[in-house]
């Protein structure tokens, strides 16, 4: 029997957006994690429930407040899901007055600050605190994660990229150059503010592909799984999901049979990775804390196929942030998290 710790005090930064909502469904079913906080200045002052109404019979009371930094002395945990660069400001007030911390953006996860004015536009406000953040994806290291303070959760590009070409890259399977990276995301991978690209009239019966060359998670895909890539992201006409198709030259003789067990080996005991033998779909993983993945070789072409799908804001964000956050509380790690998604 497992025997879950007493109730521990939890905030949301950012929970009005659509993580922030998602890491409210999931700490709304988990034994041990109390939201006692749920910030959103955009929405200060708006009930949960008004906003989100599947939040209702959680939070029926909930109502979203300001961000103060005073007001977060002595959480235990501390969920940041805010867009780029708003981390920045507030990690160096909250760093050592709350227990753990969670950057679901991508403030913390690069190692190389000389990145952030190259992919993000402007210089870190705080470099000298990136060496203090682990990098979140628990499949590809996890011991370091293990009661760590500051944690930067990768998002759903690079967990899916990572999670398909990381054990093959590792065990030298395929070249560390040359790999492409084609990723389809569903709109709610572009938060809940109101932009023209997102309006159903335009993504509704359209597949477009956006940040060509220079996407910016192309430097922590290459940070996480040790490869030079060429990364293309499209825009599918769907809420949820990811698929990456990854391609890649072997580095010697394999085929298909081979690159399965390689992966299944890899991926043993893993409770959130489940690879198969038939291509993985968006749907198969809709709601759940699981990625599926597969692979192929081509012998007519010399490639090797690599294919990933999750759900974009469960294992690709607000799962992954609470999946780390377990481990860092010495929690069960998959409490409170679905391996079951939903279907039709």
């Amino acid at each position: 029997m497992v025997v879950y710790a007493a109730q521990m005090d939890v905030a949301i930064i950012g929970a009005s957006g659509y993580t922030g909502a998602e890491l409210l469904r999931l700490c709304a079913d988990h034994p041990s994690l109390k939201v006692g906080l749920a910030t959103a200045d955009s929405q200060a002052g708006t009930r949960a429930a008004d906003l989100y109404p599947s939040l209702a019979g959680a939070y029926p009371q909930l109502v979203f407040g300001e961000v103060d930094p005073d007001g977060l002395d002595g959480f235990d945990l501390v969920f940041l899901a805010m867009p780029h660069g708003q981390s920045q400001a507030l990690v160096p007030q909250l760093k050592g007055r709350v227990g753990h911390i969670v950057d679901l953006a991508a403030d913390f996860r690069l190692r190389d600050p000389a990145l952030y004015p190259q992919w993000y536009g402007s210089p870190h406000a705080c470099p000298e605190l990136l060496a203090d953040f682990v990098y979140g994806l628990p499949e590809l290291d996890r011991q370091p994660i293990l009661g760590a303070a500051l944690i930067a959760a990768p998002g759903c590009y690079v967990t899916a990229a990572t999670l398909a070409l990381a054990p093959l890259v590792r065990h030298s399977v395929i070249g560390a150059t040359g790999v492409v990276v084609d990723a389809a995301s569903g709109v709610s991978g572009a938060g809940r503010s109101l932009r023209h690209d997102t309006h159903f009239a335009t993504a509704n019966e359209d597949f477009a592909a956006y940040g060509l060359l220079n996407h910016r998670h192309t430097p922590e895909i290459e940070q996480a799984t040790g490869a030079q890539v060429i990364f293309t992201p499209h825009l599918a006409p769907m809420t949820r999901g990811i698929l990456a198709t990854c391609y890649a030259r072997p580095t010697a003789t394999t085929s298909t049979e081979e690159l399965i067990d390689l992966l299944r080996s890899a991926y043993a005991g893993e409770p959130f990775v489940v690879v198969t033998d038939g291509p993985p779909s968006t749907k198969s993983t809709y709601g759940s804390n699981c990625a599926q993945l597969t692979a192929r070789y081509d012998p007519r072409t010399g490639w090797v196929l690599v294919i990933c799908a999750l759900d974009n804001l469960v294992k690709g964000a607000s799962g992954q942030a609470l999946q780390c956050a377990n481990l860092a509380l010495g929690l069960p790690e998959t409490a409170g998290l679905p391996t079951v998604g939903v279907y039709p």
